[in-house]
This record gives structure tokens, C-alpha cells and sequence, in this order.
């Protein structure tokens, strides 16, 4: 956990929250979209608000859709051919939190920079399943464990049964993980009631880094700042939350005061008065008298 005051930096939020995939949505897309409006990407927005950015080759286009037509409210894919079907598609909706989105767009402006063969590189067709065991290499140090095996589904889930993963094997309908949440990655957190949950989706050609990107993100140990008041009833009631700035210490009773309080030196005692001695000492002899008569 870090440090609960930074007085050196501006820190978003009244409360840590833990584990972070108990932390909710900030409701701002600014802090995802900065990793891609950093290279140049294109932004453009339309009448309602959702918001468009396009890579500068058109391979890559990202949608922030607070108006969509569903809770998707992020949608990235990216294209081999510009005037393709999509080669891969990740999603998150509206309640999840935007450092795990921005965790992923800052992977992909670091795999876009290095070339197409990095943005568009696919699992390892000798061994795919092995390929993807990379990302959830993250989640198992970690401590999230393997559920009973499914016939075609590796599932994950927290100790605390708050969020999990599941990867799915054999083929999927390509269109279908695209527009739906029969994706080949489904990760999903929070509490199992109420609107507080969020889910990500990434489709089965993902870069692999991508995706992991993404479960460091989830499984990342460190809190996250919140203002407690916007966080929904649902997290509050599950989530560790611990106060920005500690709270003052307590004032201190009078009975604290007087423990506290340095003890006085004792009082000098007759016993450890000098007293003046009766002995005659030899400095105080007087001299000898005279042995005549006196006059």
C-alpha cells in the first residue's frame, strides 16, 4: 500500500480502496485516452458526446461511448485491412475502473509505436492456449486460483470470489466476440449484486501483452484513490477503505496528561541538608593564652 499522505502530489480521491477491482469507475475517460492523444492519434466527438480516436493509419480506432447503445462504454479494435472486418476487439463497460482501461491504451501506444507486428501480432498458432497462459501468469502469483475445471473454460477467480477470469478454448464465432460477451477473454469484478460490476473483454486475437496489460492492472496489489461519496453503496459494503490523510490523534484525556506529564525532582529532604559539624577542626583553635596576671 502506499503511503497514506503524499503531500507532494494531488491525489484524486479521499480513500484507498482495496482490493482495487472493489474501486469502481472515476467517470472520467481523460486519463486512458492521454497514452493515445500523446502520439497524435485523431480525436473527434459527435453530437452526444461519445468520442472518437483513430490511430494515424487507420489500423486502430478507439470508441468512448457514454451515449452507445449498451454499457459498453469503451470499445478498441484494430484492423490488418483498414476496410476489413476487425482483426481484434477489446471492450470495458461503464463500471470498470479506468486504470485498468488506461493500463491497456498505455500498452497499445507502446506496441503502436513499435510497429504492426506488435499491435497486430496473434497467440502462437503451434500452441495458442500456451501463448495465453501469459497473461494469466499475473493473476495466479497473485493468489487468484484455478476453479473446477469446465469442458472449455479456464476459470480464475479471487480468494474473496470478488472477481475472476475466464479463457475460453476451441473456436468462437468471430462476429459474436466482437458485439457480445462471448468473448475468448471475460474478466469481471465486484459485488454480485446491484450495478457495481464491471467486466472486460478481449476477442481471440488479442496481442497477448495486450491482455496482459490488463490482468497486471486487475491483480496489482496497490490500492486505488477514490472520493468516497461517488462510490456506490455496493463497494463501499465490500471494500477495504482507508482515509487519504490519516485522521488527527486523539485529543488527550486529563489522565493521559498527568501520565505523560515529566515527573518533578524530589524535593530536598532534612536528610540530605549539610548540616554544620560541632567538631572542632583545626583551622578553628585559637591561640594560646598568655600565662601572666592580667593588670
Amino acid at each position: 500500500m502506499p503511503p497514506l499522505t503524499e503531500p507532494d502530489a494531488d491525489i484524486d480521491g479521499d480513500v484507498y480502496v482495496s482490493p482495487r477491482y472493489l474501486a469502481g469507475s472515476t467517470y472520467t475517460g481523460d486519463p486512458a485516452l492521454a497514452p493515445l492523444l500523446a502520439l497524435g492519434w485523431e480525436l473527434t466527438d459527435d453530437d452526444l458526446g461519445n468520442v472518437y480516436v483513430t490511430a494515424p493509419d487507420r489500423k486502430i480506432r478507439l470508441g468512448y461511448l457514454p451515449e452507445g447503445g449498451d454499457d459498453g462504454l469503451w470499445r478498441i479494435n484494430a484492423y490488418e485491412d483498414r476496410f476489413g472486418p476487425p482483426t481484434w476487439g477489446v471492450s470495458f463497460n461503464d463500471m470498470c475502473p479506468t486504470e485498468f482501461v488506461t493500463a491497456f491504451t498505455t500498452a497499445l501506444a507502446a506496441a503502436y509505436q513499435a510497429g504492426p507486428e506488435h499491435y497486430l501480432a496473434r497467440p502462437d498458432p503451434a500452441d495458442p492456449e500456451l501463448d495465453a497462459f501469459n497473461a494469466i501468469v499475473p493473476l495466479i502469483n497473485r493468489g487468484w486460483k484455478i476453479q473446477h475445471p469446465r469442458w472449455g473454460v479456464m476459470e480464475l477467480q479471487t480468494p474473496d470470489g470478488m472477481a475472476g477470469l475466464e479463457l475460453v478454448t476451441g473456436r468462437l464465432d468471430a462476429e459474436k466476440e466482437l458485439t457480445t460477451l462471448q468473448a475468448r477473454w471475460y474478466l469481471q469484478g465486484g459485488p454480485t449484486s446491484g450495478y457495481a460490476r464491471w467486466y472486460a473483454t478481449a476477442s481471440t486475437n488479442t496481442p497477448i501483452p495486450l491482455v496482459t496489460a490488463i490482468t497486471e492492472s486487475v491483480s496489482d496489489p496497490a490500492p486505488l484513490p477514490r472520493w468516497k461519496d461517488q462510490l456506490l453503496r455496493g463497494l463501499r459494503e465490500t471494500a477495504q477503505l482507508v482515509p487519504v490523510t490519516p485522521p488527527p490523534p486523539p485529543v488527550p484525556t486529563p489522565l493521559d496528561v498527568r501520565r505523560t506529564a515529566p515527573r518533578r525532582a524530589p524535593a530536598l529532604t532534612t536528610r540530605s541538608v549539610p548540616r554544620w559539624s560541632t567538631t572542632t577542626t583545626p583551622s578553628a583553635v585559637l591561640p594560646a593564652r598568655s600565662s601572666g596576671l592580667r593588670r
